[in-house]
């Protein structure tokens, strides 16, 4: 590993490909008894101009940072897990398989007992990425905590918390794990830290298969994800993490128990809400009225006093003039505007003494009139119609966030049943995500372009590699062969039982 090697970037730079297209330098010999060529800088240049050179060396370092969380009892495993992030970088499928064909030194095995296995924590590493990312932003106004869920489709029953259950990546009822993912944003820069593993009643149902997956029992309890985003909150308070909000989708913001907690604890949210959402243009006082007679018995439910009116009705009886042109966040091509309605209303749930007076947020598209969107705040009663388009805008990050780690750090591309596994893979890909998003405020000014696929492809070209030989091919393709009988042989073993 590249770790293990004397590298002096003021002197030279070590790369795995030949065929670089540095210009600039000149190849000589290997060394360092290492097959990796060795690149001197000309003399007419000096120290290299561009620090994305020596980004495998910034990677390992990062790594670094974290091998305190590596150490289980009297073993250090942090060597398998620089080996596996260098692979999650370096492997154009991140099986385990696949991976260790191309990073030095590492096996199929060894990667299996770490991810499965092995004991470290992924909850204590994910607290250190929390505060890691909290460091890039301080105390940035525009930073804040956006919570939503990914689906992972998956064939059989066997892997931790897959049920059939709704499957946003389809848009279907699928089978499928889910998990849910706060990100600290910050206007255009973002990355996953922390995480929750969704179980449908299903499983909480059956705690022998629980217990089978490797689920500690304090888990075995039924969550909403509702409520796995709440501690999700409560933690990132509890790790000192700054943020000015707390942002989330229709399926959090549809919960008015999920909204009460947020405000309850102090928490400013921006809600998105669905079409049907009911809401009060007057405070609709709830009260229980008075009996009409003296038979039967007495009404002890609260009734409103006013009528409500479902958000997209409302929203369809504005004159065009209302429709403001408002800009709700930044890209590379430029300010991305829409049309904006903002209203204070009242928003009750049936069952509260008093009903609470939110703001009502209203985003159309330019190009799709058809394409509106609905949210509700408990922002300051002053806050500008621009700033509450800023707030519902940066929930576009997250979802970019979790395309990124998909495409760009496997997320979805785990070989692992368990509870450990799963929770392993992930929080390692959030680590690659949390160095991607560091390596692109670095390197802002020089690079603004600089995108997640872009530092994936350099770590790809320069973190060390198996020496690629006839006898290595033809090795790997026998290790396969060898699998793949055995796996055939199992399957008619099985038949011949039957």
């Amino acid at each position: 590993m590249i770790s293990k090697i004397n590298i002096e970037y003021s002197e030279r730079i070590f790369v795995t490909n030949p065929n670089s297209e540095l210009s600039n330098y000149i190849y000589s010999a290997p060394v360092c008894n290492t097959k990796i060529p060795e690149i001197l800088r000309s003399k007419e240049i000096g120290q290299a101009t561009n620090p994305l050179i020596v980004i495998a060396d910034d990677f390992v370092s990062f790594i670094g940072r974290y091998y305190d969380h590596f150490k289980v009892r009297t073993r250090l495993v942090a060597t398998q897990a620089e080996q596996y992030l260098c692979g999650l970088m370096q492997s154009d499928k991140r099986n385990m398989e696949r991976m260790a064909e191309v990073v030095p030194d590492s096996n199929e095995q060894s990667f299996q007992n770490f991810i499965s296995n092995s004991q470290w924590s992924s909850s204590a590493t994910l607290d250190h990425i929390g505060i890691d990312a909290d460091s890039l932003f301080g105390d940035d106004p525009e930073t804040c905590l956006i919570i939503d869920e990914t689906s992972f489709i998956k064939k059989g029953i066997m892997s931790v918390g897959v049920a059939r259950q709704w499957c946003g990546r389809l848009g279907k009822v699928e089978n499928c794990q889910v998990g849910v993912f706060t990100a600290l944003s910050c206007r255009n820069h973002v990355t996953l830290i922390n995480t929750r593993l969704y179980l449908p009643e299903v499983w909480i149902n059956n705690p022998e298969r629980c217990r089978k997956a490797g689920i500690p029992e304090e888990f075995i309890v039924y969550q909403k994800k509702s409520q796995q985003a709440l501690d999700m909150v409560k933690q990132a308070r509890i790790n000192g993490i700054h943020f000015n909000w707390v942002g989330v989708d229709g399926g959090y913001g549809k919960e008015p128990d999920f909204l009460r907690n947020l405000a309850s604890t102090g928490e400013i949210f921006m809600a998105d809400v669905h079409k049907n959402q009911r809401i009060y243009l007057e405070d609709p006082k709830p009260t229980i009225p008075e009996s009409k007679s003296n038979r039967g018995r007495k009404p002890t439910k609260l009734k409103a006093q006013t009528d409500s009116i479902h958000v997209d009705k409302w929203a369809a009886r504005q004159p065009e003039d209302a429709w403001q042109l408002i800009p709700i966040r930044e890209s590379t091509k430029g300010t991305i505007y829409a049309h904006m309605l903002q209203e204070r209303v009242w928003v009750w749930d049936g069952e509260e003494e008093e009903a609470h007076c939110w703001h009502l947020i209203v985003k159309r598209e330019i190009d799709s009139s058809e394409e509106i969107k609905y949210s509700l705040s408990n922002a300051p009663e002053e806050t500008s119609i621009e700033r509450l388009a800023f707030m519902q805008g940066q929930r576009f990050w997250v979802e970019r966030a979790l395309q990124d780690a998909k495409s760009e750090c496997g997320f979805d591309e785990y070989q692992v049943r368990g509870w450990n596994g799963w929770h392993h893979h992930i929080t390692l890909g959030m680590m690659a995500m949390l160095f991607m998003l560091e390596c692109r405020l670095l390197n802002k000014d020089e690079c603004p372009l600089l995108s997640c696929s872009d530092i994936q492809t350099l770590l790809k070209h320069f973190l060390p590699r198996r020496d690629v030989t006839v006898e290595e091919v033809l090795r790997q393709m026998e290790v396969r062969h060898r699998k793949r009988q055995s796996s055939i042989d199992s399957a008619r073993r099985k038949q011949r039982k039957k």
